[in-house]
């Protein structure tokens, strides 16, 4: 089964123009960021980037630790990109998950080492990690934690 999504833009200008875009729930202005001398009015391709890498991510870690049964009381998610500007030429290098994973109270020492495990794996079964592989180096730096209360 096939799943189509359409994304409209709009863009008014030049390089250092702003525009929209509207996909489904997804509705915001975009420009290129201020850090790379665009007017940084909405998000950008980067942002996006990391954001369909990060939640697509953290979807993926969620439903492979309820198949699996952990009893997960949190699941945070910081995620970090690191875009190369050399000769006026932009380059998406890496892309860093680092999950938090917080196990409910009498979890065992098994159920922390299959949640380092989920988190690692979940990387590789992520749609948009495989989408990128060979492009952008995607790494993976859990941390399992037991609620103590």
């Amino acid at each position: 089964m096939k799943h189509p999504f359409v994304l409209e833009a709009v863009w008014n200008g030049g390089r250092n123009s702003t525009g929209t875009i509207e996909a489904g729930q997804l509705q915001t202005k975009i420009s290129i960021p201020k850090e790379m001398g665009g007017p940084g009015i909405g998000t950008n391709p980067d942002e996006m980037l990391l954001g369909a890498a990060a939640t697509c991510y953290l979807i993926t870690l969620a439903a492979m630790m309820e198949r699996s049964e952990l009893s997960v009381e949190q699941l945070t998610l910081t995620s970090e990109a690191t875009v190369d500007v050399t000769n006026n030429i932009f380059t998406y290098e890496t892309i860093t998950h680092r999950p938090v994973v917080t196990l409910k109270q009498g979890s065992t020492d098994s159920d922390v080492e299959k949640a380092f495990h989920l988190s690692h794996k979940a990387e590789s079964s992520c749609m948009i990690s495989r989408a990128v592989a060979g492009n952008v180096q995607i790494k993976t730096e859990p941390s399992v934690l037991v609620d103590s209360m």
